[in-house]
């Protein structure tokens, strides 16, 4: 059996009510609203354990808008009534109550964030998964053992190439699939952003999926990256992407 995923260019307040489907699981890294799109905003140093404080090189991203606002009550209404289970990273900008996935990347006493949550609507319980996610510093595992979690990717060469400013690890997207969705099944991501999740969506196997993206230039850096995975990895024998636009 052959899963596909879908992948549209366009807002995915349109998008979803018109294809009128129902989903498993909606997997979506909204807005937070606090100008993570404008490059300046970013900050240009680290401070190590010393107190000493070195320059981040920063990707050349252009400034954009799309994070200077947040989502409106009708999108999660939306949600709501397409998908059975919601995982929103940022919920905690929304004062969503409920579960909550505590994504702690391990990168010290850094100016970075330390870590991110994303909202579950169908527990209570609050979880804390280990994912090292630091500029070059990146681990190959992600689960609740940190000592694993620790671990970096020996080879740099291997790392994440990163085209979006808020890029998130694939494996973190392994270990949101295999727990909360574990018999595959249908999945809707309103903002694709760097796509991340659709990588994990192919590796799985048996996920079947909507994914909407409405800056162009996100889709098109996706789009190009996804092209040149699919003709390098046997693992879409499973899978087809449909880009629509």
């Amino acid at each position: 059996m052959t899963n596909t995923i879908d992948i549209y260019l366009g807002d995915c307040n349109e998008i979803v009510p018109a294809l009128d489907r129902k989903y498993d699981f909606a997997c979506c890294d909204v807005q937070y609203g606090i100008g993570a799109s404008n490059p300046s905003k970013k900050n240009k140093s680290i401070v190590q354990k010393n107190g000493n404080r070195l320059p981040v090189a920063q990707a050349n991203y252009p400034s954009k808008e799309w994070d200077n606002e947040i989502c409106n009550n009708d999108y999660f209404q939306m949600l709501e009534h397409h998908c059975s289970r919601q995982l929103i990273f940022g919920g905690n900008y929304y004062g969503l109550a409920g579960g909550y996935l505590v994504w702690d990347k391990l990168n010290s006493e850094s100016d970075q964030y330390g870590c991110e949550l994303a909202w579950l609507s169908f527990t209570k319980r609050t979880d804390v998964v280990y994912c090292l996610w630091s500029g070059m510093m990146q681990g190959s595992y992600c689960g609740k053992d940190i000592r694993k979690a620790l671990r970096q990717i020996g080879n740099k060469k291997l790392n994440q190439s990163r085209i979006h400013q808020c890029e998130k690890p694939i494996i973190l997207y392994d270990y949101i699939y295999q727990t909360y969705l574990p018999e595959g099944g249908t999945v809707l991501d309103t903002h694709g952003g760097s796509m991340s999740n659709v990588f994990s969506m192919v590796k799985q196997g048996n996920i079947s999926a909507v994914v909407i993206e409405k800056d162009i230039d996100h889709y098109n850096d996706a789009k190009k990256r996804l092209l040149l995975f699919e003709k390098q990895a046997d693992a879409f024998r499973n899978t087809k992407i449909i880009f629509h636009h």
